[in-house]
């Protein structure tokens, strides 16, 4: 991989604040053309700098009123990429983890009620490979962000 230099990193600065600013505007704030930009943008997308874009969906809005986090213990980490497998097949469980720690995996999932996340959990539970779990409620996501893009400033 290319190192990324300053110039990307402002524009990453830019686009990961605002996803959907303009490339016009991008070029305007970084003193070049859009067509550099979009070049540049490119660039970090094929070189696996960026990794995607999308759009954040307000899973309340959708009706699923429960977030948690569950831990999943695995009978052997041999079992690890069939597990994921097998949760990649669950449409509510939105983010994977594999851990050091008291867990072999960490997944974040949304249900819509009670009764959902019952459902859900005794579907993980049934997986081949998973020995245990446990499930922690979230209450509140107070920080959802990008990695701060270091920009180093004229002069230093």
């Amino acid at each position: 991989m290319e190192k990324v230099d300053e110039l990307d990193r402002k524009i990453l600065s830019i686009i990961t604040q605002n996803a959907r600013i303009p490339f016009k505007n991008v070029a305007e704030q970084c003193g070049v053309s859009r067509a550099a930009i979009h070049q540049r943008v490119q660039k970090m997308f094929d070189n696996g700098v960026i990794l995607g874009s999308a759009y954040q969906v307000n899973a309340e809005m959708l009706g699923y009123t429960r977030c948690v986090i569950v831990g999943i213990q695995l009978t052997s980490g041999t079992k690890y990429a069939s597990v994921v497998e097998n949760l990649k097949e669950i449409k509510e469980v939105v983010a994977e983890y594999y851990t050091l720690g008291a867990y072999a995996m960490l997944i974040k999932m949304f249900a819509k009620n009670d009764k959902d996340l019952l459902r859900l959990l005794a579907r993980i539970q049934q997986i081949d490979g998973v020995s245990n779990t446990e499930t922690l409620s979230c209450l509140e996501q107070s920080i959802d962000r990008s990695l701060p893009i270091d920009i180093e400033e004229e002069g230093n």
